[in-house]
């Protein structure tokens, strides 16, 4: 039987009984229809889960945690996806898939032909929106750690001064590029992949990327829609370099 697991942002521990958010409230009592005695994987990201059960379900919603454990589900490659935001559902997909598929970080940017560009009003309301949806993809996939997801920030404005000194490896996807993933030899660590928008990066994004010192990387000759080119590149490197 699958088990559900719900995500709740309060500190967790074995013993004392916890309250469970509106929201994790409405979807356990609503759509999954569990009753008290029903089993529940509890999460916080901290990047550990605990064994719970429900003890009280109605208006709101209690669970008892019984047990907690750390399996190891985070991959040894903390990649950044440095991404330009796409149109509507194109980014909530980027966010989940990416999330799936182990993903650290995603830091939207807006770029030089980005057809998405957000006030400061929108953006905050956006980067609630795409954490909401790694919270969703982390309860599906298995894992306890959410990604960081960055506020939206020009290209030209990235690294944010506080990452300054994190100088991991750097790639930015490019058709022409004579790099392949299986040329890079990557060792676990963070490195951060550039994906540009549709109609890809231009000159001044080039510049911009070659400066903070990325580098071309391709997946073969065909060009990849932004929404596919992220999340098949992360998939590559998982599978030679992650724990895919």
């Amino acid at each position: 039987m699958r088990m559900t697991r719900l995500y709740v942002e309060a500190p967790l521990c074995p013993g004392p009984e916890v309250e469970l958010p509106a929201g994790a409230a409405a979807h356990a009592v609503r759509v999954l229809r569990l009753r008290p005695g029903d089993p529940v994987t509890l999460f916080n990201g901290d990047g550990r889960e605990y064994a719970a059960r429900l003890v009280e379900v109605g208006r709101r919603a209690r669970a008892a945690i019984d047990s907690v454990g750390a399996p190891a589900r985070e991959s040894p490659l903390r990649i950044t996806l440095l991404q330009a935001i796409a149109r509507g559902e194109k980014m909530d997909w980027i966010v989940q898939k990416a999330t799936e598929l182990g993903v650290a970080r995603i830091t939207p940017v807006s770029t030089a032909r980005s057809g998405v560009r957000l006030d400061a009003a929108r953006a905050d309301k956006r980067r609630e929106h795409w954490h909401a949806v790694a919270i969703a993809a982390c309860e599906q996939c298995g894992r306890n750690v959410v990604p960081v997801i960055d506020a939206p920030v020009e290209l030209a404005a990235w690294p944010r001064e506080a990452d300054a000194g994190d100088r991991g490896a750097r790639w930015m996807l490019r058709p022409d590029a004579g790099t392949r993933p299986r040329d890079l030899r990557l060792a676990p660590g963070r490195p951060t992949l550039a994906i540009g928008p549709e109609g890809g990066f231009d000159e001044a994004d080039t510049t911009v990327l070659d400066a903070q010192g990325f580098r071309g990387l391709a997946l073969g000759p065909r060009v990849l829609r932004t929404e596919t080119a992220g999340i098949a590149a992360l998939a590559a490197l998982q599978a030679l370099y992650g724990d895919g």
